[in-house]
This record gives C-alpha cells, sequence and structure tokens, in this order.
C-alpha cells in the first residue's frame, strides 16, 4: 500500500517514511480516539468501513460515516448500512498523533484524520478530552462532484450497558454547535472493575458554526442521507430511552460543488465528566478541570486552537519517527509509534484538591487495578522519555499511600485499589494479608523509578520528601533481594518463582538506586553502604547464576534460562555493577531462542512479553543483534490473526494473543530511545521548557 498523502498537508505526508507507511498495512487495531480508560475507539479491521468501531475491550460503540457523491451513498466508516456500498480505502498511516485515511470513489478523493492532540509536553492540551476529525476532498479527475458526508454516533458511547437509559440534548457554544448524550441516572464515580465502559459524564459532537452543517438527535439519519443526502434537522424527542432505543447524534457537512480545488470541513469529538477518579475518598476532576473551566469553555478553547495544534501535532510526528528511526531503525520506529496514544489512553489526569497534577494507569485486560506498581514500572521509559512530570504524578500517590500508617508492610505496595476508585490495595491479600503480595518485585520498582526520576528532572525532592519509607525498602531488599523467596513478580501469570535470577538484579538495581539517591541527598555514609552491598550482591549473583554460555531462571534450577530484561538499567542509570560480559553472554544466548515472532520470556512456554523484549534487545551493543530480536516482534505486529489494540502478551510460535490488550506497558517499547542519552536530552529539555510555561 502506497504512503497516504492528503492534499491538505502535502509537504508534512510526504515526509512519512515509505517504511511506517508499509507497517500500516496491517496493525493488530487502530486508534482513532484516544484519551483514558474509558473515551478510547478502535477500529479492528484494515478498512474503515470493514467493520464497526469498539471501545478497547472490544464492546461495540459505533460511529458510522456515509458520504454522498452526486447523487449516490457509499460508506467509509462502519460496516452498515451494509447494503450500501463500501468506499474503495487506497491509503492509511498511524503517526504518534494522527491516524489517516484515503478513499476514492467516482472521481472524488475524501480523506478522512483522526487527530487526538497528545502532544505530551503540553498537559492541558494532553488533558483535554477532544479528538477531531477532519475530511478533505478534491476530485481526481476534470469534473466537478456534488458532495456531502454523514457522521452517525450511536449513544451506547456514553453507557456501560445498552439497556442503560440515556437523554440527549442540544445547545451552542460561542463557536460551536453541540449535541450531547449522556445516561439519564448520572451516578458519578459508581463502579470499579475492568471489563466496563463510563456510564457518568456526556458524550458531545460539536460542529463550527462556520461550517456548512445540519445536526440531528434522530434514528433515521443514515435511512434519510442515504435516500436524499440530506439530514432532517428536526431531534427526536423521546427520553429517556435505553441507549439501544435512543436516537444517534448525526451531523451532515455539505462539501458543495467539489472540483481539483481542496474542500475541508471538520468537527470536534469529546467526553466530559465532572469527576474522574477517587482517591481514598476524594472525587477528583480532571486535570484541564482543575479551575473549574467550563465545558462549553473547553470546547471553544479547543476549536480556536485546531490548526496551530494540528501543525504542532504534525511536526512532533515528524520528529519523533525520525529519532525512533535512528536509534532503533525503521521497525522499531513502527513498533513504538502504534504503541504512543495506547500508552496514554491507559491513563487519567486529574487533580488533587491542591490542583497538583496525579495520573493514575488502569490495568487494562486483567483485573483493572489502578496505580499497579508494576505496570507503572515497564511503562516508565515512555514517560521517562517524553515528559518525566507525568512519571512524578504516578509515583506520588503511591508514595503517599505507603506513608499512611494503614499500609504497615515493609514492603511497597501492589495497587492503589481498582479503576477508578483509588481506595487502597486490591491485588492478593490486600492490607491485609502477605499472602499474594509482590514484595521484592514492587519495592525494586518504586526505588529504580524513584532514582530514574531524579537523573530525569535533575532533583532527588521526591525521594527526600518520602525517605523513610524507601529506607524501609531498601532495608527489606538489602535482606531479601539477592535470592528471593518463592514470590510472585511482575510476570505473576508464570506464577510464583523461588530463587527468581531476574527478580534478583532488580533488587540489586534497587540497592545501587538507593546508594544514588543516599549520594544525591548528602547522605554520603548511608550510600557508601548500599553501594558496597549491591556491588558484593552483583558478583555472587554471577556465580550463583552461571551455567556456561548463559545463565539461569532460577538459582537452583540447572538447563534453565530466562529474559534478563532487568539489567537494562545497570547501563541507563549508569550503576556498572555487572560488566558487559554478562549482558553479551545473555544477548548471544537469546539469538540461539528466537521464533518466528519473538524471543520466548524464558524456558518455560513459547509466550513472551512486548515491552520486556524490547528491553531485552536493548541490552545488545550491536545494532544487529538488537534488529535480530525486534525484526520479529515487527513481523508479529504485522500477521498475529488477533485484531485487538496491541497485547503485549503473546505467543512467539503461533502469533496469537494469550492475554491483556490496550495497556499501558506497551511504553516501555520506548526504553532503546530512552538508552539514546542524545535523545533522551532532547525531549526531556522540551518538556520542562513546556513546563516552565505553564503549558
Amino acid at each position: 500500500m502506497s504512503i497516504f498523502t492528503s492534499r491538505v498537508v502535502p509537504t508534512i505526508m510526504l515526509l512519512f517514511s515509505s517504511v511506517l507507511a508499509d507497517c500500516q498495512e496491517r496493525v493488530p487495531a487502530t486508534p482513532l480516539i484516544t484519551h483514558n480508560p474509558y473515551f478510547s475507539i478502535w477500529s479492528r479491521t484494515d478498512h474503515l468501513n470493514g467493520s464497526d468501531t469498539t471501545h478497547w475491550t472490544g464492546s461495540p460503540q459505533p460511529i458510522e460515516g456515509l458520504a454522498y457523491i452526486d447523487g449516490k451513498p457509499y460508506r467509509f466508516m462502519g460496516e452498515h448500512p451494509d447494503q450500501i456500498p463500501a468506499m474503495d480505502q487506497t491509503g492509511s498511516s498511524i503517526t504518534a498523533t494522527h491516524t489517516r485515511y484515503e478513499f476514492h470513489e467516482a472521481g472524488l478523493e475524501l480523506d478522512l484524520v483522526f487527530f487526538t492532540p497528545a502532544i505530551i509536553s503540553d498537559l492541558d492540551v494532553l488533558s483535554r478530552p477532544v479528538t477531531y476529525l477532519t475530511w478533505s476532498s478534491h476530485a481526481t479527475d476534470a469534473g466537478t462532484h456534488h458532495v456531502s458526508i454523514l457522521l452517525d454516533v450511536n449513544p451506547v458511547i456514553a453507557v456501560n450497558d445498552r439497556s442503560e437509559k440515556v437523554v440527549s440534548s442540544r445547545n451552542e457554544t460561542a463557536l460551536l454547535r453541540v449535541l450531547s448524550v449522556g445516561s439519564r441516572d448520572q451516578d458519578v464515580l459508581n463502579r470499579s472493575g475492568d471489563n466496563i465502559r463510563i456510564d457518568w459524564g456526556y458524550f458531545h459532537l460539536a460542529v463550527p458554526k462556520n461550517e456548512p452543517s445540519t445536526m440531528a438527535i434522530t434514528r433515521h439519519a443514515m435511512d434519510t442521507f442515504a435516500g436524499s443526502g440530506n439530514l432532517t434537522s428536526n431531534d427526536s424527542i423521546e427520553m429517556p430511552v435505553p441507549a439501544e432505543q435512543s436516537p444517534d447524534l448525526a451531523v451532515r457537512l455539505e462539501f458543495g460543488a467539489v472540483t481539483q480545488e481542496t474542500v475541508s470541513r471538520h468537527l470536534l469529538v469529546s467526553y466530559t465528566q465532572g469527576y474522574a477518579i477517587q482517591y481514598f475518598h476524594r472525587d477528583l476532576r480532571p486535570y484541564w478541570q482543575r479551575n473549574n473551566m467550563p465545558v462549553q469553555e473547553m470546547l471553544d478553547t479547543a476549536e480556536t486552537q485546531y490548526a496551530a495544534l494540528d501543525a504542532r501535532g504534525n511536526t512532533f510526528d515528524r520528529e519523533l519517527e525520525s529519532d525512533l528511526t535512528q536509534v532503533g531503525g525503521e521497525h522499531y520506529a513502527a513498533i513504538a509509534i502504534l504503541a504512543y496514544r495506547q500508552t496514554l489512553a491507559a491513563h487519567e489526569m486529574v487533580a488533587d484538591l491542591d490542583g497538583s497534577l496525579m495520573l493514575f494507569p488502569k490495568e487494562n485486560f486483567s483485573n483493572g487495578c489502578i496505580s499497579t506498581v508494576d505496570v507503572l514500572y515497564p511503562s516508565a521509559p515512555f514517560f521517562l522519555l517524553l515528559q518525566p512530570k507525568l512519571l512524578e504524578a504516578q509515583l506520588l500517590p503511591v508514595l503517599e499511600y505507603a506513608a499512611l500508617p494503614r499500609w504497615r508492610f515493609p514492603f511497597a505496595p501492589h495497587d492503589l485499589g481498582q479503576y477508578p476508585l483509588a481506595n487502597g490495595q486490591v491485588y492478593g491479600g490486600g492490607e491485609n494479608s502477605e499472602t499474594d503480595q509482590m514484595p521484592v518485585e514492587e519495592s525494586g520498582n518504586m526505588l529504580i523509578l524513584v532514582d530514574a526520576l531524579a537523573h530525569a528532572e535533575d532533583s532527588a525532592q521526591l525521594a527526600e520528601r518520602y525517605w523513610p519509607q524507601l529506607t524501609t525498602w531498601a532495608q527489606y531488599l538489602k535482606q531479601k533481594g539477592l535470592d528471593p523467596e518463592n514470590q510472585l513478580s511482575t510476570d505473576d501469570f508464570a506464577g510464583h518463582l523461588a530463587h527468581n535470577t531476574n527478580l534478583s538484579i532488580k533488587a540489586i538495581d534497587a540497592l545501587a538506586a538507593y546508594a544514588d539517591l543516599a549520594h544525591l541527598l548528602h547522605h554520603d555514609e548511608i550510600g557508601k553502604e548500599y553501594r558496597e552491598t549491591a556491588v558484593s550482591m552483583a558478583r555472587q549473583w554471577m556465580s550463583m547464576a552461571a551455567e556456561g554460555d548463559h545463565y539461569k531462571l532460577a538459582f537452583n534450577s540447572p538447563g534453565t534460562w530466562s529474559q534478563k530484561y532487568n539489567l537494562v538499567w545497570d547501563r541507563i542509570l549508569g550503576y556498572d555493577l555487572f560488566p558487559d560480559r554478562v549482558r553479551e553472554t545473555e544477548v548471544d544466548y537469546y539469538l540461539t531462542k528466537l521464533n518466528r515472532y519473538g524471543l520466548p520470556l524464558d524456558n518455560r512456554a513459547d509466550y513472551t512479553k512486548l515491552d520486556w523484549s524490547v528491553w531485552t534487545a536493548t541490552l545488545s551493543s550491536k545494532p544487529d543483534q538488537f534488529k535480530a530480536i525486534i525484526d520479529p516482534i515487527y513481523q508479529w505486529m504485522r500477521e498475529t490473526p488477533d485484531r485487538v489494540p496491541l497485547t503485549d502478551w503473546y505467543d512467539t510460535k503461533t502469533g496469537k494473543q494469550v492475554g491483556f490488550q490496550a495497556r499501558s506497558v506497551v511504553g516501555g517499547v520506548f526504553i532503546k530511545a530512552l538508552a539514546d542519552k542524545q535523545v533522551a536530552n532532547k525531549y526531556r529539555a522540551e518538556a520542562a521548557a513546556s513546563n516552565k510555561q505553564g503549558r
């Protein structure tokens, strides 16, 4: 498939790499509208008109689109009405902030762009729950064509279950005409869990007043438009009714007579909620609303900034793709770019009661935990590279929780609850039992991340604030970390494992992290003590784990092997506890274990983890070895039979999904870019400058 080349921004589009475009011939699922765990809509087929759109969970959330060209209807989005012919989709591409489709029909080109301004250096824009849809059309022949398009949104987008009753409304802002739909009951923050969707707040379909359009709340938009190209503006007033019976929100955009000169139209879609997260029984507002900005003002601000944001997004897309390609090659760049919006969309940005920023990840497609520490850990490279302030906003709630008297264990917690209710740990034994906790795992994660953040921000203020907690965890790891007992690790799907060598590496690096933080805070004697402990443990590890041409899965298990992905921090953070030969020996061995779609996690099964595989590839200092591990992952991305938002757990022989999807942990693939100091310093400087300006 050739690269998509819109005439709206031809110079920019021609700069997209052909390799990235080739990747977009086949991705597992395509991000369309991606903001948070509740407002996350995807296409699961190669063609936008090959299936209805869905929430990341797979629950239908149909948004359908028709074009009326010279008296005939064509379908460009969704699989219904199936009696209307589908437009010929001739191109598509995905960049960090844009998804683009190109259609050709009846002497006309129609381009559709979904733009989510996920510009991570600008927190105000990033937190704003608005995606722009832009259509551009021009004739591909010498004729003049009369064109209009219809977008139809099913009200199930605003509820968890189709049977829930909804109400719809119409209003205007200074710049926009707006149709809205939401549940009748508005039971805010009423439930927690994984496979659920929001049923409080309102979905908005907003059209600029200066765009020639007709809007209606009606059940008959598709039939009326398909028959005449028009839309009756009378609203259906029966409400409240179950969402499955409720009239849709529809808008008709008029293009008029289209020649070879491009005509463009756009609209905004948004989902707003008065409260987004409950944090220890405090209901917190979305970050964009921290100063009580009204929804109408937010939408008008988004409309005013549309052109400028789109230009910024295109610039960011180009630069990020170029940098990712430079550090890891074209296949690596394609994987990371597909992971970009998914990483962000698994989080919610909120403001605490004092206005301070907090960021809460949801453990999608698992048990729905909120702020899971071993989810923060794998996703951290994304934030350390692009916006360290957002990693701080994730660590802060966990550290606050651990400092409370109710957390009485000498190790770090696993989670803060079940999304969106962050009221205390629910995993394993919760706050009342050590039965299924992850003591070494989570304590090591927190110490490493706090130190990595100190490096990224050039400040150890967070460590200073929570030094007692960090000290307690370091003491625990000093006692338990070298040869862990029968504990769970982040790879808990594999079960308990005693004497886990990779978990031991995490503990050793975490002690070096604590020593580093101690030096930064001028606790030099403590720093010296813990540095010596880490160095000694690393020497013992090499002897205990060695098995000829590789290192074992568990100290007491000869004939085994595993990915030692935790080694990656030893070099990135400059601990230098393990000599290069450890990494080199492991990578050489891994290359003998590759399957068609990648490197298994260890000798126990053929499945792997996407995030850990890229961490493992980053251990190599040889580009050809990195490529050897990355290329099968790229091939899997193009060939997996499972059409879901990027999974991080799949079979390396069949390519099939084992579990997990749409999770933030895919942000871990950015670790290769993080390991490049020049690239990391560039993005950190941009984020710091933007934060200083209050953006």
